[in-house]
C-alpha cells in the first residue's frame, strides 16, 4: 500500500485513479502527525461466503424461494 499526503494526493489524482484502476491502494495522510484521514482503493466484489463451513457446504435456493424478514430473524429450533 502506498502511503502520501492529502496535497500529494490532490496533485497527482489523475495519475493515482490509473494506479488504483490496476490495483494499487493508497493510503491518504494529514499533518505533520501524518495522521491517516483515508484510503483510496478499488471496491472488490466478492461472492458472498458460508463462513466456517466454507468448501465443507453449499446453500441453494430454489427460484422463486421467498422468506420474510420475521422468519429470518426467528431462532432455529433443532428437532432430535
Amino acid at each position: 500500500m502506498k502511503t502520501m499526503s492529502v496535497s500529494e494526493f490532490k496533485a497527482k489524482f489523475s495519475s493515482i485513479i490509473e494506479e488504483v484502476k490496476a490495483g494499487e491502494e493508497i493510503e491518504v495522510t494529514y499533518g505533520k502527525e501524518k495522521k491517516v484521514v483515508g484510503y483510496f482503493m478499488q471496491k472488490k466484489s466478492h461472492k458472498r461466503k458460508l463462513g466456517i463451513l466454507e468448501g465443507r457446504a453449499k446453500a441453494i435456493f430454489k427460484k422463486g424461494f421467498k422468506i420474510t424478514e420475521a422468519e429470518f430473524l426467528e431462532p432455529l429450533t433443532i428437532h432430535h
